[in-house]
């Protein structure tokens, strides 16, 4: 077995101790960095990603790859072009205002980075406030991820996506949503240009909307 096709099963069975060393491995035996990332690892975690659509594995078999894969992304970083890590583009995610959630949203976080971009991970209980601030200076970011994991907090949403709505630099973003209790309707009706139901789709949404 090649020893990127090595990486991408230790990935997928989240075998995080033996991720890096095997990344190692094969950056030592000469592999291509970045074929090491695209075809060892982001396609191993797109299989994930399947399974988990397809109910054949649940959100804790899913967290486990992730983070093998945040291993293997360790070993690798030095090795990859600046940028290439991310080289989709920047995202900002953030839960909003009033919500304490953050286990879906970490795992997004983890699915949009496994997918090629960087993450610019805000936390909980963000205000819109907080995630204006945080565009103006990263102006380079393509998309903002917002969640609400509580009926209470779909107001604080609603806002959130508004008050993006009406900022200068909307043209140059897209907003997608998600959450339990978020809908596409809620979604279309709030004006985002996005909405998923779960962390797979979630990076599937983000590549759709920094291609569009």
């Amino acid at each position: 077995m090649s020893k990127i096709n090595e990486v991408a099963e230790l990935v997928e069975k989240g075998k995080a101790k033996l991720v890096g060393p095997a990344v190692q491995e094969a950056i030592d035996e000469g592999d291509d960095p970045v074929a090491i990332l695209n075809d060892g690892m982001i396609s191993a975690m797109s299989i994930v990603g399947d399974k988990f659509k397809n109910g054949e594995i649940f959100v804790p078999e899913m967290l486990v790859a992730a983070r093998a894969m945040k291993k293997g992304v360790e070993v690798l970083k030095p090795h990859l072009a600046t940028g290439s890590t991310g080289a989709l583009g920047k995202v900002i995610i953030a839960t909003v205002s009033g919500d304490l959630h953050d286990i879906g949203k970490n795992l997004v976080a983890m699915m949009i980075e496994s997918a090629g971009f960087e993450v610019l991970d805000l936390g909980v209980d963000v205000p819109a406030a907080k995630i204006i601030e945080c565009y103006k200076e990263n102006p380079d970011v393509k998309i903002i991820a917002l969640s609400a994991l509580l009926t209470t907090t779909m107001p604080a949403l609603k806002e959130t996506v508004e008050a993006l709505n009406a900022a200068d630099f909307r043209g140059n973003i897209k907003v997608m949503v998600g959450g339990a209790p978020i809908t596409e309707a809620f979604a279309e009706e709030i004006g985002a240009d996005g909405y998923s139901d779960d962390a797979a789709s979630a990076a599937s949404l983000a590549k759709k909307l920094a291609a569009a």
